[in-house]
C-alpha cells in the first residue's frame, strides 16, 4: 500500500482509498471515471464526476456542487450544450466535495428536493383517479383541491404543518369540504413518504390540539310524511318527481341512485343492482317495490330512446344528458320548490329506512338493502340470503 496526498487538504490517503476520508475528494473511482494522476497525486476530478465552483460575492453558502445532466445541440452556433444540475451550495470546499463524493457513490433524484405541491398532486391523482369508480367521486377531489392554491408552487419539502392547518382553518367552505381537505393531505402525504419526497408525514400531525371541523349538522335529517309522498305521486308529470319518489322505495343514496345504468336493472328478476362508499354498500341487490315498477320501465324507454346507458338523463343538461349527483341536486331543488317542502336528497335515504323498519323489515335482510355493514359473524359468514327472501322484505314496505 503506498500512500498519496490529497490535492484538497494534504492529507495523507491510502492509494487504495475511494475518497478522502478527512475532506471527501475522490482519490479512486471506477476505471471509467478514474481520476488523472500526475507525478502520484491526483490534479483534477475525473470527467463526469462533477464540479465545484465558488460563486462571486459574499455569501454563507458561496461553494456550488454540480453535475452534467445531458448534452443538447445549440441550434445557434451548431455544437453540443452542457446542461447542468446543481447538487446543493456549502459553505466550504470540503463541504460541497464531500456532498459530490456522496452522490456518486449513492445517486439521488435532485428533482424531488424541488418538487412542488401542484406537481405531487398531479403524479399522486395520476395513479389514484383510475381507483375511483365514478366521476362524482373525482370531482370531489378536484374541489377540496382548489382551496389549496395557496400551496400549488411552494416545495413539497418546504410545507410544514402550519401551512396545512391554515389552508383548511381558512378556506371559506363547510366542515364537510374542509374534511375533504384533510383527507386529500393525507392521502398526497402518505404517496409523498412512500416515493421518498419528504421524510415526515405532517399530514398525520395536523390538529395535535384538537380538530376544528365539527361537523355539525346545518339541519336535522326529517323524512318525508306519508302526505308529501302522496303529493308526490299527485305530481309525477314535474321532471325528476318520479327519481325523488324511486329514492324513496329503493333506499339509494343520491350519488348512488344519479348513476344507475340499465344494464343494473332487471326487470324480470324485479332487481337493481349498484353502489357505492363501502365494501358493503358496493355491487348489492335491491329489489324494485311494486308500486315504482312503471317509474322505472318509464325511464328505461327513455333511456333506449336518447341512446344512453344511464337510467336517468335530462335532455336540458349541458355536457351531457345523463344524470350526476350534482344535477340532481339542483332537480331536486326544483321540486321542492314548486311543492313547499323543505327537504335534502339524502332524506329520501332516511324515509326508506325509517318506514322499513316501521314495517318490521329482518334488521339483516334491510342491512343487505341499504349496505350497511353486518358486524354478527353468523349472519355476516353462515347466513346466506335468497332474492326471494330480500323481495319478500321489500314487499312489506307501505309507505
Amino acid at each position: 500500500m503506498a500512500l498519496l496526498q490529497c490535492p484538497e487538504c494534504n492529507h495523507d490517503v491510502s492509494d487504495k482509498a475511494a475518497t478522502c476520508p478527512h475532506c471527501g475528494y475522490p482519490m479512486n473511482t471506477p476505471s471509467s471515471t478514474k481520476p488523472r494522476v500526475r507525478n502520484g497525486k491526483p490534479t483534477k476530478l475525473p470527467n463526469g464526476y462533477g464540479t465545484i465552483y465558488k460563486l462571486p460575492g459574499r455569501r454563507s453558502k458561496p461553494f456550488r456542487a454540480v453535475k452534467t445532466d445531458k448534452w443538447i445541440l445549440d441550434t445557434v452556433t451548431g455544437k453540443s450544450k452542457q446542461i447542468r444540475f446543481t447538487i446543493g451550495y456549502y459553505p466550504t470546499r470540503e463541504e460541497a466535495m464531500i456532498a459530490l463524493a456522496d452522490y456518486n457513490e449513492n445517486p439521488y433524484d435532485i428533482k424531488i428536493d424541488n418538487i412542488t405541491f401542484s406537481e405531487v398532486y398531479e403524479k399522486w391523482s395520476e395513479g389514484y383517479f383510475p381507483t375511483l369508480s365514478n366521476a362524482s367521486s373525482i370531482r370531489t377531489v378536484k374541489a377540496a383541491y382548489a382551496y389549496c392554491n395557496g400551496l400549488y408552487n411552494m416545495r413539497m419539502r418546504d410545507i410544514r404543518v402550519s401551512h396545512l392547518e391554515g389552508t383548511i382553518i381558512n378556506a371559506n367552505v363547510g366542515d364537510s369540504t374542509k374534511s375533504r381537505i384533510k383527507s386529500l393531505f393525507n392521502m398526497m402525504y402518505k404517496y409523498a413518504v412512500a416515493h421518498d419526497i419528504v421524510e415526515k408525514d405532517y399530514a398525520a400531525t395536523m390538529f395535535a390540539n384538537g380538530n376544528p371541523i365539527k361537523h355539525e349538522r346545518t339541519k336535522e335529517p326529517i323524512p318525508f310524511t306519508e302526505e308529501e309522498v302522496a303529493l308526490l305521486w299527485d305530481n309525477t308529470n314535474i321532471p325528476f318527481a318520479d327519481m325523488i319518489l324511486i329514492g324513496i322505495y329503493t333506499g339509494w343514496r343520491p350519488q348512488e341512485l344519479s348513476i344507475l345504468k340499465v344494464s343494473d336493472i332487471d326487470m324480470e328478476a324485479g332487481t337493481m343492482k349498484g353502489g357505492l362508499k363501502t365494501d358493503a354498500g358496493k355491487n348489492r341487490i335491491v329489489p324494485i317495490h311494486k308500486v315504482i315498477k312503471s317509474l322505472i320501465e318509464n325511464r328505461m324507454k327513455e333511456a333506449t330512446t336518447l341512446q344512453s346507458e344511464y337510467l336517468f338523463n335530462d335532455i336540458n343538461g349541458q355536457q351531457s344528458i345523463h344524470m350526476t349527483y350534482d344535477k340532481y341536486k339542483g332537480r331536486f331543488r326544483k321540486v321542492m320548490n314548486r311543492l313547499h317542502m323543505n327537504h335534502h336528497p339524502h332524506e329520501t335515504r332516511h324515509t326508506f329506512i325509517t318506514k322499513a323498519k316501521a314495517c318490521n323489515i329482518d334488521e339483516y335482510i334491510l342491512k343487505l338493502i341499504v349496505g350497511h355493514s353486518i358486524e354478527d359473524i353468523t349472519e355476516k359468514v353462515y347466513t346466506h340470503r335468497t332474492i326471494e327472501q330480500l323481495k319478500a322484505e321489500m314487499d312489506k314496505i307501505t309507505i
